[in-house]
C-alpha cells in the first residue's frame, strides 16, 4: 500500500503542476506570465520608430546645408530663436520673448537658459557667431548671402568681402540678449529664423572639429530635441532624444531611425514586413493601399510650374506663353499620372499656406484662380503667336529631372503640348537634379519643369523670385511694373499688412493672367504608408518636412 500511496502522491502532485501551469496558477508562474505579459506591453509601446529617407545626408553643418534631407534631420537636432507648430504658427525656440522698435529696424530677442547636447550653455553669441560664419566668404555658404543680405545689415556687403564679418549688423548685448538690426522692415523676420541657416553654432566646438564638423554623428553638437548618435553613410542614421534640451519633457520618442531607400517597391516591402513605420508611395501603389488605415497624405506648400526663359524667341511671345498653361490638363496629371493627393495649382502662392491679415481666408482664396485648361484658349493664343512670329512650326526643348515619377510627368506634358498646339515639337531634356539646378542657374533651358518650397511662411517667398535680375528669375523676365509692386509690399507697406497682401495680389495677377511670365501646374502631396500607432507627427510649411518633437507611440 506504500508504494501504491507514494505512486498516487506522486501523480496527484504531478497532475496539481499541470493544472496550475495551464490556469496560471501559482505565484512564481503568475509572476512569470505578468512579466511576459508586461515585456509584450513595452515593446508595443516603445518610443523608436523607423523612417525613410530619399537620399544621403551630405552635411548637417547648417551653414552649408541647401537640401531637404538634411533640413529634415538638422531640423530635429538644432533650434533656432523660433520652431513651427502643427499650423505653422510660430513656437518658442531659444527665443523665450522678442520686440522690434517702432521703425522695424531693430530686434531684440530675450533668449532662455538652454543647453548644448555636450552641456555648454547656449547663448547669444552662439547666434553672433553662426550668423556671421554665414556671409564669410571663405565658408562657402549658399543661403547665407541669399537670406541674410538685404536683410540683417551689412550682410551684402560682408558676403562680398567689402565689410568685415564682425560689421554684420547682430550683437550680443550679453548672454541672454540678441540684438539685430535690419536694413529695412521685414515683417516676416521672426517666421525666418526658422531656417536652418540662422540656427546657432557653438564657436568653440566648431573650431576645434575643423573640416571634420557635422560629417559624422560624433562630429556634431544638438541644441534640440534630438541628438544624432549613429551615421553609417549611404545607408542611414539615428537620432536620440536629447535630454539636455530646455523642452525635454515635450519629447516623447526615445530613438528615430532613418533607412535610405531610393526605390518605393523597396520601402513598400519593409513597411508590409514591419521593419519601417513610414515610406513614400507612387501612383503605382496609391490604388492598392488608399482604404487602408496605415495610408496617408501629406499635402505641402511645394510648387511645379513652368519657367519661361524669354530670351527664347518663341517664349518671348506672350501669347505663347499663355497658349502652353492653358493646354495642359491639371486635373488629369494630379489624378491619374500623379495619383497621390497633388492637387491643381490655380496661382503661384499656393493654397493654405498663408492668410490673409485679421482674417482666416486663405490668400488662394482671396485671390480665386488664376490658370486653368482650355483647350479652345491655348488654339487662340497660338494661332496669334505663330502668326506674329511668322512661324508653322516650332521646336521648344523642356528640361526636368530624370526620376521615375517626373519621367511620367514631362511625357505626359509633351502629350498635352503636341496634342493641343498644331506645330509644337517638344523635346524633352531629363537630367539628374544637380545638372538640372545648374542649368536653371546658368539660363541654360527653354522651358523648364522647376519647383519651388518655401523658405519662410510669407506671400514673399514666392513673389520676389521675379524680381528683374533676381537670383532665381533666370529667365529673362523683367517687368518695371512688377518690380514697382513687390518693392511697395516690402517698402512702403511693410509695416501694413492689409495693404501689403493687397499689393501681392496685384503682383499674383499681373504675373500669371498678363504677362504670363511662370505656368503653375500642381501643388505637391505626399502619399504614404504611416503606422496608425504613430502620434503627434506633422508637415510644416519651412524647416523640416516632417516635425516629429510632438511625437509619440501611442
Amino acid at each position: 500500500m506504500r508504494k501504491h500511496r507514494k505512486l498516487w502522491l506522486l501523480l496527484t502532485l504531478m497532475l496539481s503542476l499541470v493544472l496550475a501551469a495551464c490556469s496560471g496558477g501559482g505565484n512564481d508562474e503568475s509572476s512569470s506570465d505578468d512579466s511576459d505579459s508586461s515585456s509584450d506591453s513595452d515593446s508595443s509601446s516603445k518610443q523608436e520608430i523607423t523612417v525613410t529617407a530619399k537620399s544621403e545626408i551630405p552635411s548637417m553643418d547648417p551653414s552649408l546645408i541647401t537640401d531637404t534631407v538634411a533640413f529634415q534631420w538638422a531640423g530635429e537636432t538644432t533650434e533656432g530663436l523660433y520652431r513651427l507648430g502643427e499650423n505653422s504658427e510660430l513656437k518658442e525656440g531659444m527665443a523665450k520673448d522678442s520686440s522690434v522698435s517702432d521703425d522695424g529696424l531693430t530686434w531684440t530677442f530675450k533668449l532662455r537658459d538652454a543647453n548644448w547636447s555636450n552641456g555648454d550653455p547656449v547663448t547669444a553669441k552662439d547666434f553672433v557667431y553662426s550668423w556671421r560664419r554665414a556671409v564669410t566668404p571663405d565658408v562657402g555658404s549658399e543661403y547665407g548671402p541669399y537670406f541674410l543680405g538685404g536683410v540683417i545689415k551689412n550682410a551684402t556687403a560682408v558676403s562680398q568681402g567689402k565689410k568685415d564679418p564682425e560689421e554684420l549688423g547682430v550683437e550680443a548685448v550679453d548672454d541672454h540678449t540678441l540684438k539685430v538690426q535690419l536694413e529695412k522692415p521685414v515683417p516676416y523676420f521672426k517666421s525666418m529664423t526658422v531656417f536652418i541657416t540662422f540656427m546657432p553654432l557653438n564657436q568653440k566646438y566648431v573650431e576645434e572639429q575643423g573640416d571634420k564638423f557635422a560629417t559624422e554623428a560624433g562630429n556634431t553638437l544638438s541644441n534640440g530635441p534630438f541628438k544624432m548618435t549613429e551615421w553609417n553613410h549611404g545607408e542611414g542614421w539615428t537620432i536620440e532624444k536629447n535630454d539636455k534640451y530646455w523642452d525635454a519633457d515635450s519629447v516623447k520618442l526615445d530613438k528615430i531611425n532613418a533607412k535610405v531607400i531610393k526605390e518605393i517597391s523597396t520601402g513598400v516591402n519593409l513597411y508590409e514586413s514591419d521593419q519601417i513605420d513610414q515610406t513614400e508611395l507612387n501612383a503605382e501603389f496609391v490604388d492598392q493601399y488608399k482604404g487602408s488605415e496605415d495610408f496617408n497624405i501629406a499635402e505641402k506648400p511645394y510648387l511645379y510650374f513652368f519657367k519661361f526663359n524669354q530670351d527664347n524667341e518663341v517664349l518671348s511671345n506672350v501669347d505663347a506663353r499663355k497658349a502652353i498653361s492653358y493646354a495642359i490638363d491639371r486635373e488629369s496629371l494630379t489624378n491619374v499620372i500623379l495619383n497621390d493627393g497633388s492637387v491643381p495649382a490655380e496661382g503661384y502662392i499656393p493654397s493654405n499656406f498663408v492668410s490673409m491679415p485679421d482674417s482666416d481666408k486663405d490668400f488662394r482664396d482671396a485671390q480665386g484662380p488664376l490658370v486653368s485648361y482650355d483647350k479652345d484658349k491655348a488654339k487662340e493664343h497660338w494661332d496669334k503667336a505663330m502668326k506674329a512670329l511668322g512661324k508653322d512650326s516650332v521646336t521648344l526643348e523642356l528640361l526636368g529631372d530624370d526620376t521615375g515619377t517626373s519621367k511620367n510627368v514631362l511625357a505626359y506634358y509633351k502629350d498635352q503640348l503636341e496634342s493641343n498646339l498644331d506645330g509644337l515639337t517638344v523635346k524633352l531634356a531629363e537630367v539628374p537634379f544637380k545638372e538640372r539646378v545648374r542649368r536653371d542657374q546658368e539660363s541654360e533651358f527653354e522651358i523648364e519643369a522647376a519647383t519651388w518650397g518655401p523658405d519662410y511662411v510669407d506671400p514673399n517667398t514666392y513673389m520676389n523670385m521675379y524680381l528683374t535680375d533676381g537670383q532665381n528669375n533666370n529667365m529673362n523676365y523683367s517687368s518695371k511694373e512688377y518690380d514697382a509692386l513687390i518693392k511697395k509690399a516690402n517698402g512702403e507697406y511693410a509695416q501694413d499688412p492689409e495693404k501689403r497682401y493687397q499689393t501681392f495680389l496685384e503682383a499674383e495677377q499681373l504675373l500669371l493672367t498678363e504677362d504670363a511670365a511662370v505656368a503653375p501646374m500642381y501643388q505637391d502631396a505626399k502619399a504614404q504608408l504611416f503606422r496608425p500607432s504613430i502620434k503627434g507627427v506633422f508637415t510644416t510649411a519651412t524647416g523640416p518636412e516632417f516635425e516629429f518633437k510632438w511625437a509619440h507611440v501611442e
